[in-house]
């Protein structure tokens, strides 16, 4: 019997590595060309208020989605074939940005990127929740994040590289084929040797119940707080470009180290999510509260300082957040709150994002002003969940 639940926990070890190798070339793709396409819109001659209404709404699209995605799964089972459509459509359409010739053609792309990703996230994250309940919940999603963002560090690196020996954000684009077509092939491939991955929770107790708890939904709402009070990368970068701060070759460069924070805290929250639960993501949304003044009030210091704190953020949001919710609900009726999860936060998301991108034109002190109240007023709420839990 030992045997069994230790060949159960290393072949779940290996089964979170396969899709987070999936999610590392996903990101490196995507990521790759987040890195500059605020910077890319600045250049096709978009306003602020435009960036901020392109992320914003692609955001919107893709997290909304989701909410039908989640639902479809649940109700099809298909889990495994909704994913691998997902990630087609979230890394293919990557490299035809460098056929962009007009933002708003730039625009749309990215918000089919977006829809993409609104597509495989659901299934994929009921699969990965499969896995994780034999290796800790929030280990198993910390280390799938912590690959998604070695992902996200190589993607970005890989730009800069080839925007500094060759020049035009087009090339740069264009490289990010390489590991679209990588990480589909592996995806694949790893269909076939994991047809079931529900079986790694067979043995799993389960929560039962009609719909969903109480609880779910004041979470939610304290994880939609955060989600509107935290500016995007490309409204940032358009900032940085903007006030010179940085330049486009140098960009790339802090959203790698942003993503590199993200991928480090991902899987050291995930471990201490395992012990301490709500409590260390508390922590987490205090430490990001403070990037917003140093990225749009400071030097390039201060500015880089402020991505590393968006970093720490970003990681918890993308690994602990999503871990909570696993244990909140029944396992048929996972993916539904992972859709419901995902189309709140985006919808708050899209709405913080048009309005920071409209007082961004209008005053960068009420934009500052907005995302530190915003995020800090989700602390006392996640407090109450942590009351619920314990």
């Amino acid at each position: 019997m030992k045997n069994l639940k230790s060949l159960s926990k290393t072949s779940a070890f290996k089964f979170v590595i396969l899709l987070g190798f999936v999610s590392l070339c996903a990101d490196a793709t995507y990521e790759g060309a987040r890195s500059i396409t605020g910077a890319y819109l600045e250049v096709l001659g978009a306003s602020g208020t435009v960036v901020g209404l392109v992320a914003g709404f692609g955001e919107l699209i893709g997290y909304g989605f989701r909410l039908a995605i989640g639902y479809l799964s649940d109700q099809t089972k298909k889990y495994w074939r909704i994913t691998t459509l997902g990630y087609f459509i979230n890394t293919a359409v990557v490299p035809l940005l460098a056929l962009a010739g007009r933002w708003e053609v730039a625009a749309g792309l990215m918000i089919a990127e977006r829809t993409g990703k609104a597509i495989r996230t659901p299934p994929r994250d009921v699969l990965l929740s499969h896995a994780a309940s034999q290796i800790g919940r929030g280990f198993g999603f910390g280390l799938h994040e912590a690959m998604d963002q070695i992902g996200a560090v190589m993607g970005p690196l890989a730009v800069a590289a080839v925007l500094y020996l060759h020049g035009g954000y087009q090339n740069g684009f264009a490289i990010l084929i390489v590991p679209a077509v990588l990480g589909l092939i592996v995806l694949l491939m790893g269909q076939r040797v994991y047809p079931n991955p529900r079986d790694f929770e067979a043995n799993t107790p389960t929560l039962k119940g009609e719909g969903l708890p109480r609880v779910f939904w004041i979470y939610l709402s304290a994880v939609a707080l955060v989600a509107a009070g935290y500016a995007d990368f490309p409204l940032i970068a358009y900032h940085l470009q903007k006030v010179g701060i940085a330049s486009g070759q140098s960009i790339p460069l802090l959203y790698s180290v942003a993503m590199g924070v993200a991928g480090i805290a991902a899987l050291v929250f995930g471990r201490l999510f395992d012990r301490s639960g709500i409590s260390i993501l508390i922590i987490a949304v205090f430490i990001s509260s403070l990037f917003p003044p140093l990225t749009f009030f400071g030097n390039i210091n201060l500015a880089l300082l402020g991505m590393i704190l968006w970093g720490v953020g970003m990681g918890a949001q993308e690994s602990i957040m999503k871990a909570a919710v696993a244990g909140m609900v029944s396992i048929d009726k996972r993916a539904s709150a992972y859709g419901i999860f995902s189309a709140g936060y985006g919808l708050s998301w899209f709405l913080g994002s048009a309005l920071m991108g409209i007082l961004y034109d209008r005053s960068v002190s009420a934009l500052v002003a907005f995302s530190v109240v915003i995020q800090v007023t989700a602390i006392p709420i996640f407090w109450q969940v942590r009351r619920h839990n314990s």
